[in-house]
């Protein structure tokens, strides 16, 4: 018979209180999570003092989340190639140490491929930070640990380039880096006296420990790797119109169809894809493809609308954003301690409808939106966000059996990244695409055979005139400013279109959440592992 999730947190976790170790392993992991975004706002900074273009820089973003989409199939097999905490103290070291080389990087070349060290480092964290929350506290409790992972995952990429923007502007985009050698050193020293290893975990040893399926994970790796570049870097080559997209594209889906054909078929598979059969864990991995997509959608989309049409300072911008980050952070708590009362369906049902009414919100946004709507707005997006997080992971691991949590975190992990990516790119695109057939739509009524066009540019032509522009040169301007408001009033009509579209995107996950089981509970309150 299988152990018990309790009987194994008490066999294990005695001697430390599980909220001491939920913080020492988040620590490093918010670091991690929060370089996703941080480094941002800093692009033009690092270009100009690199001497690099702009779109060159973009690269120092590129490469680090290519490296994490790497890294994250293997971070199971690691775990259980050298053990969990191992593995973990090692991605530390080598987030820290290429932080501070990504510090003191003289070069745009060498900033790149330090960032591609980062990511590697930073890849592994995410997934086995999970894993021990979900070990550290016995069922009764795990509500509160996923509450603690959520603010971690959640929150720091919220806070990121605020807190980039100010690094940059207060001291130097290198600042953006060097923070995180402090606190690796901190989460370093303190993993090795908190964090060990359950005794039901999967461990190689001998000349077992290196084996495994190399060719399923190399392929899986190289099709997450080429997703994301092709997904990071189409907006910027117009998606398939460049050979670039198009070849990584093929390479990406490729590679990871053979990859997951081979992994389902490998009787000891490293990334272990077969996980999905169970019905909690693969719909939650779908739920969290979708919930990635809207929220890194939404996180991008917002700032972009603020800094582009509204006049907003990235650091602005960031303070329309934080209240919101501020909100899932107080509330998951709350959160944490509900879900083991009461059915984790209902909860996320209730912050589905939330989230999918705060983007409709979004969507009724005009150019004269005052930063007290948007932070409204962000602020009650943020109270149905803390309503997914923490039940969704709650359910997907109410089945899940303890010496297969490595794989099943890593699996939850590329679900989400992969999400966020998709979500970013499609975003991009879609606004680009929205932008460019509104403003062919409403060029088409600016001719002299509409009385609205003829009265405004007449209207302005003699405000000109007035000032002592001569008739032709006032005609002219005033073409040119109604050719302006028609222009913003385009990129205007595209962001709400794009707010309405995430808002049914979000709908989307009513019906995957009806299909979940429902974790069975005991008289104590803790899920019964099946």
């Amino acid at each position: 018979a299988r152990p018990s999730a309790a009987l194994s947190h008490e066999t294990y976790h005695a001697p430390f209180n599980p909220w001491v170790i939920a913080v020492v392993a988040t620590l490093a992991t918010f670091m991690e999570v929060l370089d996703t975004s941080i480094a941002n706002v800093a692009l033009p900074h690092i270009a100009g003092n690199l001497g690099a273009s702009v779109n060159d820089s973009t690269w120092v973003l590129t490469s680090y989340l290519v490296a994490n989409a790497i890294v994250l199939p293997a971070s199971a097999w690691f775990a259980s190639a050298i053990g969990r905490r191992n593995y973990y103290m090692l991605s530390v070291i080598i987030f820290g140490v290429s932080s501070f080389l990504c510090g003191i990087a003289p070069t745009m070349g060498s900033l790149v491929f330090f960032r591609l060290l980062q990511g590697i480092g930073g890849g592994g964290l995410q997934p086995i930070t999970q894993a021990i929350l979900v070990d550290t506290f016995p069922p009764r409790m795990r509500g509160m640990g996923m509450a603690v992972y959520g603010m971690t995952v959640v929150v720091a990429p919220v806070i990121g380039p605020t807190l980039g923007g100010w690094i940059t502007d207060n001291y130097s985009w290198r600042w953006v880096f060097f923070i995180n050698v402090p606190v690796g050193l901190i989460a370093l020293a303190l993993s090795a006296r908190f964090i060990t290893d359950p005794p039901y975990l999967p461990r190689r040893h001998g000349a077992e420990r290196w084996r495994g399926d190399f060719i399923g994970l190399g392929l899986v790796g190289v099709g997450l790797g080429a997703l994301q570049l092709s997904l990071d870097l189409g907006d910027r080559y117009d998606w398939f119109s460049s050979p670039f997209i198009r070849t990584a594209a093929v390479v990406a889906g490729v590679a990871l169809l053979a990859g997951v054909l081979w992994e389902i078929n490998h009787p000891h598979p490293m990334l272990n894809i077969p996980l999905l059969r169970d019905r909690n864990l693969g719909l939650s991995c779908l739920h969290m493809l979708i919930f990635g997509s809207v929220l890194f959608g939404t996180t991008a989309l917002l700032p972009l609308l603020m800094q582009t049409l509204l006049g907003y300072t990235a650091e602005q911008s960031g303070l329309a954003l934080s209240p919101g980050g501020l909100v899932i952070a107080v509330l998951m708590p709350l959160v944490g301690w509900a879900v083991s009362r009461f059915d984790a369906r209902w909860m996320i049902l209730c912050g589905v409808v939330v989230v999918a009414y705060s983007l409709w919100t979004m969507s009724q946004f005009t150019q004269q939106v005052d930063f007290k709507t948007i932070v409204i707005a962000r602020m009650m997006q943020g109270f149905g966000l803390a309503f997914i997080f923490v039940p969704i992971n709650t359910i997907a691991y109410a089945t899940v059996a303890p010496q297969t949590r490595n794989q099943a975190s890593a699996l939850m992990s590329i679900a989400r990244n992969v999400g966020g990516s998709i979500g970013i790119g499609a975003i991009s695109a879609a606004l680009s695409r929205s932008s460019q057939t509104n403003q062919n739509l409403l060029v088409s009524q600016l001719t002299p055979y509409r009385e609205p066009y003829n009265a405004a540019v007449s209207g302005l032509a003699d405000r000109f005139a007035d000032t002592g522009i001569d008739t032709s040169g006032a005609e002219h301007l005033a073409q040119a400013v109604v050719a302006g408001l028609l222009d913003e009033q385009a990129r205007m009509i595209a962001y709400i279109q794009q707010f309405q579209f995430l808002a049914v995107a979000f709908l989307l996950l009513i019906p995957i959440v009806i299909l979940m089981r429902k974790p069975r509970s005991t008289g104590h309150v803790e899920f019964v592992i099946e």
